[in-house]
């Protein structure tokens, strides 16, 4: 399940609601095919390659089953208590053996953006147990549904144009592209504006691949966090600097101080 979506949907106990331009709301409105060949159009007029637009965007279809979780969200009322107290337990382990499996690439991460390595580790086990549930939904598909759909069409149009950036890049395929309902992405859960903006290859391999590289997950993470303000070697606790930043990866405080908490335990984990 999705934490940090539903977490972030429902924070101030409302949706965010993006405003739809005159021109997009009647397209929305319309046949899906014409709406398609119309943000083709509009792909190909910022500077993406036809060979992207037609790898990611041919034969896409609407998901009505994307629809269906947009719709069917609730509003999250589990307090810290019950949240964290089911989330940490059974993520401990696992995530102090991640600590000592990727020691050597958490240090030189931390050198470079300041951020700890059971921050990071904290992270990756809520967002998807360490990459083991990353979500099975076709991005590019989930956010032409969701661009397409009239509720939210200028954010999801947003991201769907970063989507075949990801692509015309050589990160990912579009056959790779698969993640949550609404379109986040890889081990961590990056939808594709911050794929595009915070992503690093911090492996070597020539592509920033958050699906299966975890170096190059963990120091993406990083570099999100290091770009909203993480101060190196300040602690992150609630009413801190630091935890303020975490709030920029998830605006809940339920959800923000459950990653903290995880962290701290895991800093002190044997």
């Amino acid at each position: 399940m999705n934490f940090r979506l539903l977490f972030s949907s429902f924070a101030a106990g409302a949706l965010i609601i993006a405003t739809v331009s005159a021109a997009n709301a009647a397209a929305c409105g319309g046949s899906f095919d014409a709406w398609l060949n119309e943000f083709k159009t509009e792909a190909a007029a910022k500077g993406i390659s036809q060979g992207a637009i037609a790898a990611g965007l041919s034969g896409v279809t609407p998901d009505q089953g994307v629809l269906s979780k947009d719709r069917g969200q609730r509003v999250f009322q589990q307090s810290f208590e019950e949240f964290s107290g089911r989330m940490i337990p059974p993520r401990l382990g696992p995530g102090s053996n991640r600590l000592k499996q990727y020691g050597s690439a958490l240090s030189r991460i931390e050198a470079q953006y300041g951020v700890p390595g059971e921050v990071l580790v904290a992270i990756w086990g809520l967002e998807t147990d360490y990459g083991a549930n990353t979500g099975k939904f076709p991005t590019i598909r989930a956010l032409a549904t969701l661009a397409y759909d009239c509720r939210r069409a200028e954010r999801f149009r947003a991201e769907l144009m970063d989507a075949l950036r990801i692509v015309e890049r050589g990160d990912l395929s579009p056959s790779e592209m698969r993640g949550a309902w609404a379109g986040e992405i890889g081990q961590t859960q990056f939808m594709p504006s911050s794929y595009i903006k915070f992503a690093v290859d911090f492996d070597g391999n020539g592509r920033r691949d958050l699906l299966r590289s975890a170096p190059d997950v963990l120091a993406s993470t990083a570099n999100y966090l290091a770009s909203y303000g993480w101060q190196r070697g300040k602690d992150f606790e609630p009413g801190s600097a630091n935890f303020a930043v975490i709030q920029q990866w998830n605006k809940s405080e339920v959800y923000a101080k459950t990653i903290a908490a995880f962290a701290s335990q895991l800093a002190r984990a044997p």
